[in-house]
């Protein structure tokens, strides 16, 4: 080992030199460049050809001087010998551990310096390991989940997270590429990566039940160890002699055996018995069980200790009055606080016998009869964190939550109303067969009606460019137009209610009658329901104000008419439908009808006449629905205070169900341009929720409470009977059967 005695000599040599005068002359230090940093990092890794680590030099600074690099070369020279040596002597082997280096010129420095060539990355090598791009450890994959990076490279670069598509992109993918089966997704780099054709047959294998490895012959040869030809064990395992206690008896198993004999004969062991059958039934204290290495049974309930008023003298402020005693008289034995009255004795032998002695003895069995005798650990969980995470109400405003203003109908509960597409107007209809026509922003009323009939329901249409509402009465239903209309607005309804040219009759038994007296007196157009056909309860308008739908109160096919107002027809959608209908409503996008039976929501396309689903929210009687604008969802309320929120992409089945309301529900209705939606119940209340509908299938619909709005009194079992949303702003009218219509502002 030359070149470590000469690097011991060098070492010693330069701490000599140190000693003497530290910093003596003047330093030359090298700065060498990251690629020469490397080189020597490299070759200090290196072994030599006869398996041993050389030791490398300290780095000095003094080291870059002329004597250094002189002795530097001598050491090279001498490596290169030894080298030579190396290879004379394994002259039969050609492989080589390491490659050879060189001595080169430094273009930057002007210094030697050694460069080795650059190894080739093989299986054995440790290079081979390093062609993943990100180099982040074994961390959780989820911490980038947030972020638009998946990990960070060898140089402490981002890898950006690479673009990922929908299940649609994916399906198209496996139709366009025929290969697209034959790759696996990688959570490291969060790509798909191809599969070789030996993990593809792995895969093939694991799948059939056959062994992994291709190489694998279950049917090979066996290989006869010890029973093959010259491998005959000829010597047992061990050559001891067989000892004598394997044949003869033991004298000392003996002598124990006669010793129990003779104690037998003597009497001094006796035999249990066996008991005879006791028919007479055995009684045993429940509580003094056998000792167990279960923790110990609870002890038995103490009975109260007697206090002063079960004294025979109790003090005089123990003893009842007449008051008292008869109170307690009345009272059912259940619900006294003292099973017996305080009585006074001067002396004990006075004291008659206790009549109670029998039942409280009873009483006290029962007690230690039914006391627990294991103590049960329960879960120590915080009930806050079993509520799911809402967000604050704050944040989702703006919201309804305070009463604006109070519209009255002095004789009759309001039954039902209806706002103007604009949110200007109100139209609100009770019971007497009032309708008055009010402002929503200060409650004036501006027009009345007097039809002399209950109202049943009263519906706005939706077109702009026309004004008027429609309020449905006993067989009939009463189009009105409000007044101090612009005159083209006037005009334009009047042509579309009664034309100067009517179209053609058509055979119906509903009668289309115009009105010739002044517009804002009366209703410009009536239309006669067939007789027995009931109190129309539901009104709704078609999106483009063309058709209506009525729903009146009888219980025949004829309960559902459908008119359309440009061509002066009506008919009736069902011949035959199964059930009392409660509700219709038309799709705000599809040609779509919902029909709300007593127990299921049936969807019909109105284009192909056909049935395309029916809902089945679980509740005993259906008394209320509404459709969400994008058309996608639908909720449905019940007298028995359940409210269903329906997917129609999802299923059939309600995905949410609500239980808020403490009596029945009355009326629904969602925001046409705000995520909001309201309840109203017979309880007097209106519940507000923040109902938020993602455009992504794959996110579920945030419904939040928001707000409990009480301010209609409940009268005769009947609270809030109709709430409707103002189109424009986040403001609610509702109508209750204490005659009033409130305005609720945000």
């Amino acid at each position: 080992m030359a070149v470590t005695g000469l690097a011991k000599k060098r070492k010693q040599e330069e701490l000599e030199e140190v000693e003497k005068g530290a910093f003596a002359g003047v330093v030359d230090l090298e700065m060498q460049s990251e690629e020469e940093a490397g080189d020597e990092d490299q070759g200090s890794d290196n072994l030599s050809d006869d398996g041993e680590v050389d030791d490398f030099p300290e780095i000095d600074a003094l080291s870059d001087s002329d004597e250094d690099s002189e002795e530097e070369e001598e050491a090279t020279d001498i490596l290169d010998e030894e080298d030579s040596l190396d290879e004379d002597s394994d002259a039969s082997s050609s492989l080589r551990l390491f490659p050879r280096s060189k001595v080169v010129l430094s273009d930057i420095t002007g210094q030697k310096k050694t460069v080795y060539p650059e190894i080739e990355p093989d299986y054995d090598s440790d290079s081979s390991t390093e062609d993943d791009p990100i180099r982040t450890g074994n961390i959780p994959v989820h911490w980038y989940d947030d972020l638009p990076h998946i990990g960070y490279d060898i140089n402490g670069k981002r890898v950006l997270r690479p673009a990922k598509g929908d299940e649609l992109d994916k399906f198209l993918a496996t139709v366009d590429d025929p290969t697209s089966w034959t790759t696996a997704f990688d959570k490291n780099t969060q790509m798909d990566k191809p599969l070789s054709a030996e993990e593809l047959d792995i895969i093939r294998r694991l799948q059939a039940g056959e062994n992994p490895d291709a190489e694998y012959d279950p049917y090979e040869p066996m290989i006869e160890w010890f029973t093959g030809k010259g491998k005959e064990e000829v010597m047992p395992i061990s050559s001891a002699p067989e000892p004598k206690r394997r044949w003869l008896p033991s004298k000392w198993e003996k002598q124990k055996i006669m010793k129990i004999v003779r104690a037998i004969r003597q009497g001094r062991i006796v035999g249990s018995k066996p008991t005879a059958a006791d028919k007479k039934q055995q009684f045993y204290a429940i509580w003094n069980e056998p000792p167990s290495n279960q923790p110990p049974p609870l002890p038995a309930p103490k009975p109260k200790l007697p206090t002063n008023s079960e004294s025979y003298n109790p003090p005089e402020e123990y003893l009842p009055t007449e008051e008292e005693r008869k109170q307690w008289e009345d009272t059912d034995p259940e619900d006294r606080e003292r099973d017996y009255l305080p009585q006074k004795y001067s002396a004990l032998r006075l004291v008659p016998a206790y009549s109670q002695f029998i039942k409280q003895r009873f009483n006290r069995q029962l007690d230690l009869y039914l006391a627990p005798r294991i103590q049960r650990v329960k879960l120590n969980v915080d009930p806050e964190s079993l509520l799911p995470k809402l967000p604050s109400p704050s944040s989702l405003r703006p919201f309804p939550n305070y009463k604006s203003l109070k519209f009255a109908h002095t004789k009759a509960r309001v039954r039902c109303l209806s706002i103007s597409p604009d949110g200007a107007w109100a139209a609100s209809g009770d019971e007497s067969g009032v309708i008055s026509l009010w402002e929503v922003n200060v409650g004036r009323e501006v027009k009345r009606w007097t039809l002399g009939s209950k109202i049943g329901a009263i519906e706005w249409c939706p077109r702009l460019d026309v004004c008027f509402f429609v309020a449905g009465t006993e067989e009939k239903l009463h189009f009105l137009a409000p007044p101090n209309l612009s005159p083209a607005l006037l005009t334009t309804t009047q042509s579309t209610l009664a034309p100067a040219t009517l179209p053609p009759a058509t055979q119906s038994s509903i009668k289309w009658i115009s009105s010739s007296g002044v517009v804002e007196e009366g209703p410009i157009l009536i239309i006669e329901l067939p007789s027995a056909s009931g109190l129309p309860r539901q009104l709704t308008w078609h999106r483009k104000g063309d058709y209506l739908a009525s729903v009146s109160s009888s219980e025949s096919q004829g309960g559902v008419w459908m008119h359309q107002i440009s061509r002066r027809h009506s008919q009736a959608p069902f011949t035959k439908i199964k059930g009392t209908v409660q509700m219709v409503l038309f799709h705000p996008t599809k040609p779509h009808f919902f029909v709300a039976t007593q127990r299921y929501v049936r969807l019909y396309n109105l284009a192909e006449q056909k049935l395309l689903k029916t809902l089945m929210p679980g509740i005993q009687w259906i008394s209320s629905m509404d459709i969400h604008p994008s058309g996608d969802h639908v909720i449905v309320g019940g007298y028995d205070r359940k409210l269903c929120w329906f997917d129609l992409e999802l299923s059939e089945k309600p995905y949410k169900v609500l239980r808020y309301h403490t009596r029945a529900i009355r009326s629904l209705h969602f925001h046409p341009t705000y995520p909001l939606f309201a309840s109203a119940s017979d309880d007097g209340s209106i519940q507000i929720f923040h109902a938020r509908v993602y455009s992504d299938l794959m996110t579920d619909p945030l419904i939040v409470p928001l707000k409990i709005l009480r301010g209609h009194d409940v009268k005769d079992g009947l609270g809030v009977l109709q709430i409707k949303w103002v189109n424009k702003q986040p403001w609610l009218v509702s109508a209750g059967a204490d005659g009033n219509a409130l305005v609720w502002c945000s």
